[in-house]
Protein backbone atom coordinates (compact mmCIF):
# COMPACT_ATOMS: atom_id res chain seq x y z
CA UNK A 1 0.00 0.00 0.00
CA UNK A 2 1.12 3.31 -1.08
CA UNK A 3 0.78 6.10 1.74
CA UNK A 4 0.18 9.71 0.76
CA UNK A 5 0.08 12.68 2.93
CA UNK A 6 -1.66 15.68 0.99
CA UNK A 7 0.07 19.04 1.79
CA UNK A 8 -2.53 22.37 0.48
CA UNK A 9 -4.20 25.05 1.65
CA UNK A 10 -7.21 24.84 -0.57
CA UNK A 11 -9.68 22.30 0.84
CA UNK A 12 -11.14 21.55 -2.64
CA UNK A 13 -7.84 20.63 -3.96
CA UNK A 14 -6.95 17.89 -1.20
CA UNK A 15 -10.58 16.58 -0.79
CA UNK A 16 -10.41 16.21 -5.06
CA UNK A 17 -7.22 14.64 -4.84
CA UNK A 18 -8.43 12.22 -1.74
CA UNK A 19 -11.01 11.09 -3.96
CA UNK A 20 -9.14 10.21 -7.14
CA UNK A 21 -6.35 8.40 -4.95
CA UNK A 22 -8.84 6.92 -2.54
CA UNK A 23 -10.56 4.97 -5.30
CA UNK A 24 -6.96 3.21 -5.93
CA UNK A 25 -6.84 -0.41 -4.22
CA UNK A 26 -2.89 0.18 -4.11
CA UNK A 27 -3.06 3.97 -2.60
CA UNK A 28 -3.73 5.40 0.82
CA UNK A 29 -4.29 9.07 1.66
CA UNK A 30 -3.22 8.63 5.15
CA UNK A 31 -3.53 12.47 6.48
CA UNK A 32 -3.70 16.13 5.55
CA UNK A 33 -2.14 19.27 6.20
CA UNK A 34 -3.35 23.39 5.26
CA UNK A 35 0.37 24.54 5.88
CA UNK A 36 3.96 23.47 5.64
CA UNK A 37 4.90 23.32 9.60
CA UNK A 38 2.05 20.73 10.00
CA UNK A 39 3.11 18.81 6.60
CA UNK A 40 6.56 18.47 8.47
CA UNK A 41 5.17 17.02 11.77
CA UNK A 42 2.55 14.89 9.95
CA UNK A 43 5.19 13.37 7.72
CA UNK A 44 7.01 12.53 10.48
CA UNK A 45 4.13 10.93 12.62
CA UNK A 46 2.87 9.03 9.44
CA UNK A 47 5.61 8.70 7.69
CA UNK A 48 3.85 8.35 4.33
CA UNK A 49 5.34 7.32 1.11
CA UNK A 50 4.63 10.28 -1.29
CA UNK A 51 3.97 14.00 0.07
CA UNK A 52 2.21 16.34 -2.49
CA UNK A 53 3.83 19.15 -1.77
CA UNK A 54 1.86 22.33 -2.49
CA UNK A 55 4.27 25.79 -2.21
CA UNK A 56 2.30 28.71 -1.92
CA UNK A 57 1.16 28.14 1.97
CA UNK A 58 0.54 30.64 4.75
CA UNK A 59 2.82 30.29 7.32
CA UNK A 60 6.15 27.88 6.67
CA UNK A 61 5.69 27.54 2.64
CA UNK A 62 6.21 24.19 0.51
CA UNK A 63 9.63 24.80 -0.21
CA UNK A 64 10.64 24.91 3.17
CA UNK A 65 8.96 22.07 4.19
CA UNK A 66 10.70 20.29 1.58
CA UNK A 67 14.04 21.03 2.67
CA UNK A 68 13.23 20.04 6.33
CA UNK A 69 11.46 16.61 5.43
CA UNK A 70 14.58 15.92 2.63
CA UNK A 71 17.11 16.64 5.22
CA UNK A 72 15.53 14.68 8.04
CA UNK A 73 17.36 11.25 8.14
CA UNK A 74 13.92 9.96 9.76
CA UNK A 75 12.37 10.68 6.34
CA UNK A 76 14.96 9.54 3.80
CA UNK A 77 12.41 6.69 2.10
CA UNK A 78 9.52 9.99 2.04
CA UNK A 79 9.40 11.35 -1.60
CA UNK A 80 8.11 15.13 -2.14
CA UNK A 81 6.08 15.97 -5.17
CA UNK A 82 5.93 19.53 -5.89
CA UNK A 83 1.85 20.75 -6.51
CA UNK A 84 2.00 23.45 -8.98
CA UNK A 85 -0.46 25.60 -11.26
CA UNK A 86 1.98 26.51 -14.03
CA UNK A 87 4.25 23.26 -15.60
CA UNK A 88 7.19 26.16 -15.55
CA UNK A 89 7.91 27.68 -11.92
CA UNK A 90 10.59 29.04 -10.29
CA UNK A 91 9.58 27.68 -6.85
CA UNK A 92 9.59 24.20 -9.23
CA UNK A 93 13.36 24.26 -9.74
CA UNK A 94 14.07 25.27 -5.84
CA UNK A 95 11.99 22.57 -4.79
CA UNK A 96 13.76 20.33 -7.00
CA UNK A 97 17.02 22.00 -5.91
CA UNK A 98 16.19 21.13 -2.89
CA UNK A 99 15.64 17.48 -3.01
CA UNK A 100 11.61 17.04 -4.37
CA UNK A 101 11.64 14.30 -6.99
CA UNK A 102 9.58 16.04 -8.98
CA UNK A 103 6.58 18.46 -9.56
CA UNK A 104 2.72 17.51 -10.95
CA UNK A 105 0.62 20.33 -12.51
CA UNK A 106 -2.77 20.69 -10.50
CA UNK A 107 -5.20 20.77 -12.88
CA UNK A 108 -3.45 16.99 -14.50
CA UNK A 109 -6.02 14.51 -15.43
CA UNK A 110 -6.59 11.51 -12.52
CA UNK A 111 -4.74 9.03 -14.38
CA UNK A 112 -1.74 10.96 -14.36
CA UNK A 113 -1.74 11.85 -10.56
CA UNK A 114 -2.47 8.32 -9.95
CA UNK A 115 0.92 7.65 -12.01
CA UNK A 116 2.81 10.55 -10.90
CA UNK A 117 1.89 8.82 -7.26
CA UNK A 118 3.06 5.31 -8.12
CA UNK A 119 6.43 6.71 -9.69
CA UNK A 120 7.67 8.82 -6.55
CA UNK A 121 6.53 5.67 -4.44
CA UNK A 122 8.86 3.73 -6.62
CA UNK A 123 11.58 5.93 -5.85
CA UNK A 124 11.96 7.47 -9.55
CA UNK A 125 11.65 10.85 -10.57
CA UNK A 126 8.97 12.88 -12.17
CA UNK A 127 10.60 14.73 -14.62
CA UNK A 128 9.44 14.43 -18.80
CA UNK A 129 12.49 15.47 -20.67
CA UNK A 130 10.56 18.78 -22.15
CA UNK A 131 9.13 20.47 -19.33
CA UNK A 132 12.54 19.77 -17.55
CA UNK A 133 14.51 21.44 -20.51
CA UNK A 134 12.31 24.39 -20.35
CA UNK A 135 11.85 24.46 -16.78
CA UNK A 136 16.41 24.91 -16.38
CA UNK A 137 16.54 26.51 -19.01
CA UNK A 138 14.41 29.01 -17.56
CA UNK A 139 15.45 29.62 -14.10
CA UNK A 140 19.22 27.97 -14.16
CA UNK A 141 20.76 31.62 -15.13
CA UNK A 142 18.98 33.29 -12.36
CA UNK A 143 20.37 31.00 -9.40
CA UNK A 144 21.92 33.61 -6.88
CA UNK A 145 23.14 31.12 -4.37
CA UNK A 146 26.50 29.55 -5.40
CA UNK A 147 26.36 25.97 -6.61
CA UNK A 148 26.33 22.88 -4.10
CA UNK A 149 30.08 21.99 -3.47
CA UNK A 150 29.75 18.46 -6.25
CA UNK A 151 32.81 16.83 -6.73
CA UNK A 152 33.06 15.76 -10.66
CA UNK A 153 35.87 14.30 -10.36
CA UNK A 154 35.04 10.92 -9.26
CA UNK A 155 32.86 10.26 -12.10
CA UNK A 156 34.58 8.19 -15.28
CA UNK A 157 33.73 9.75 -18.70
CA UNK A 158 31.22 7.10 -19.38
CA UNK A 159 29.45 8.34 -15.97
CA UNK A 160 29.78 11.95 -16.82
CA UNK A 161 27.80 10.82 -20.36
CA UNK A 162 25.20 9.16 -18.05
CA UNK A 163 24.98 11.90 -16.20
CA UNK A 164 24.39 13.91 -19.03
CA UNK A 165 21.78 11.85 -20.25
CA UNK A 166 19.59 12.01 -17.18
CA UNK A 167 19.94 15.62 -17.27
CA UNK A 168 18.31 15.55 -20.18
CA UNK A 169 14.93 13.62 -18.87
CA UNK A 170 16.11 10.11 -20.57
CA UNK A 171 14.96 6.93 -19.09
CA UNK A 172 17.15 3.75 -18.07
CA UNK A 173 15.96 2.59 -21.20
CA UNK A 174 16.57 5.44 -23.49
CA UNK A 175 20.23 5.94 -21.61
CA UNK A 176 20.96 1.98 -22.57
CA UNK A 177 19.76 2.74 -26.56
CA UNK A 178 21.77 6.20 -26.90
CA UNK A 179 24.70 4.17 -24.84
CA UNK A 180 24.54 0.97 -26.34
CA UNK A 181 24.09 -0.77 -23.71
CA UNK A 182 22.18 -3.07 -22.01
CA UNK A 183 19.08 -1.23 -19.27
CA UNK A 184 20.80 -3.12 -16.45
CA UNK A 185 24.20 -1.58 -17.16
CA UNK A 186 22.45 2.13 -17.55
CA UNK A 187 20.78 1.46 -14.35
CA UNK A 188 23.56 0.29 -12.65
CA UNK A 189 25.51 3.79 -14.24
CA UNK A 190 23.31 5.87 -12.95
CA UNK A 191 23.25 4.18 -9.26
CA UNK A 192 26.69 4.87 -8.90
CA UNK A 193 26.79 7.92 -9.89
CA UNK A 194 24.02 8.35 -7.43
CA UNK A 195 26.47 7.50 -4.66
CA UNK A 196 29.67 9.27 -5.65
CA UNK A 197 27.35 12.17 -5.78
CA UNK A 198 25.49 12.10 -2.79
CA UNK A 199 22.14 12.54 -4.30
CA UNK A 200 18.93 11.99 -3.11
CA UNK A 201 17.45 11.14 -6.88
CA UNK A 202 17.59 11.62 -10.75
CA UNK A 203 15.82 14.62 -9.72
CA UNK A 204 19.29 16.11 -7.78
CA UNK A 205 21.19 14.85 -10.31
CA UNK A 206 19.59 17.17 -13.21
CA UNK A 207 20.15 19.99 -10.69
CA UNK A 208 23.70 19.12 -10.20
CA UNK A 209 24.52 18.52 -14.15
CA UNK A 210 23.42 21.90 -14.91
CA UNK A 211 24.75 23.54 -11.86
CA UNK A 212 28.18 22.07 -12.58
CA UNK A 213 28.26 23.07 -16.13
CA UNK A 214 28.30 19.47 -17.07
CA UNK A 215 25.32 20.05 -19.58
CA UNK A 216 23.43 23.68 -20.46
CA UNK A 217 19.93 24.43 -21.46
CA UNK A 218 19.18 23.37 -25.30
CA UNK A 219 21.81 20.07 -24.77
CA UNK A 220 20.07 17.29 -26.67
CA UNK A 221 17.08 19.83 -28.04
Amino acid sequence: MINVLIADDQKLVRAGFRSILDEEDDICVVAEASDGGTAVETALRERPDVVLMDVRMPGTDGLEATRRIVSDPRLKEVRVVILTTFDVDEYVYSALRAGASGFLVKDTEPMELIHCVRVAARGDSLLSPTVTRRLIAEFVGRIKEPPPAVNLNSLTEREREVLAGVAAGLSNGELAERLVVSTATAKTHVSRILTKLGARDRAQLVVIAYETGTVRPGWLS
